[in-house]
């Protein structure tokens, strides 16, 4: 058994299905350039009794953005008619290994769920174990889902402004090096390249072997190439919230409890007007 409190094998999860209290969520999101459908791989096969988590529904009705974090209403509602509650263990995977996965792990956290596991490995590890898998919908039966917002999970423009500003907080960019360094154009329109000031490139991809995270050592040296003292606190960023919560999720692995996720990310400070950039590689400052 993973020795990580907030991982699961797919062994150890395997005999505890159907039991009560415990809660499976489908977490897969794909980029439009991955050309592949989370909903229609989902209703093709998934881990049994499993249900879908949509990244791009369950979100705040009316923003811009394309991942704003939802209200604690909205997120209690949306979840709850997926028949999860904040009581049970919840489980997230998603078809990559480690890619979004970690994202709906961070949302249920901050939204008070207290043992909120992602699978080892997801979805091509459970099926690599030829472990059982379903076809066809979510069943799901409604149930309440007591929501709590933890405001210190979660960083906003304006103090992502602050930050930047008094250079006194470590931040993370999730995003590949060749966009972090503005190099490669970004995805979304209207969105300049480049990176915030005083930020660190940290590829979400070099936390990961073979879609699982990093035991403690190679985290802890992925960290320190990049510049980042994983002890200290660190804010984190990608392009629209969903990979930079894999920095999340290894950074509460190594026990920093004194981390945040800027929630618009490059694509609410890139396209920004007024929001200094920077290209070339990170310097420190």
């Amino acid at each position: 058994m993973s020795q990580n409190p907030f991982l699961i094998a797919p062994q150890d999860l395997a005999p505890t299905l159907g039991r009560a209290g415990l809660s499976v969520v489908d977490a897969s999101w794909y980029l439009p350039a991955q050309k592949r459908m989370a909903a229609a791989e989902f209703e093709a096969a998934h881990i049994p009794g499993a249900v879908f988590f949509d990244h791009d529904k369950i979100v705040e009705p009316g923003s811009n953005l394309p991942h704003t974090l939802p209200s604690a209403d909205i997120f209690a509602a949306a979840v709850g008619e997926l028949g999860i509650r904040e009581t049970d263990t919840i489980v997230v995977y998603d078809g990559m290994g480690l890619f979004s996965a970690p994202r709906v792990w961070w949302m249920f956290r901050t939204f008070g769920a207290g043992d909120v596991r992602v699978l080892d490995g997801g979805f091509p590890a459970w099926k690599a174990a030829g472990l059982p898998v379903e076809q066809g919908v979510a069943r799901t039966r409604p149930a309440p889902f007591q929501a709590k917002c933890d405001p210190s999970a979660v960083a906003s423009l304006a103090a992502m402004r602050e930050t930047v500003a008094r250079a006194d907080t470590q931040i993370a960019d999730a995003r590949p090096a060749d966009r972090f360094e503005g190099r490669a154009a970004e995805p979304r329109a209207g969105v300049r390249a480049g990176h915030m000031p005083g930020a660190h490139n940290l590829p979400f991809l070099s936390l990961a072997e073979d879609g699982r995270l990093k035991d403690a050592g190679a985290l802890r040296a992925v960290f320190a190439e990049a510049g980042i003292d994983p002890d200290q606190p660190v804010v984190t960023s990608c392009g629209s919230g969903v990979t930079a919560a894999v920095i999340n999720l290894a950074l509460a692995s190594l026990g920093n409890r004194q981390v945040q996720l800027y929630d618009g990310s490059w694509t609410e400070w890139g396209s920004a007007p007024d929001t200094p950039v920077e290209t070339g590689p990170a310097t420190v400052r």
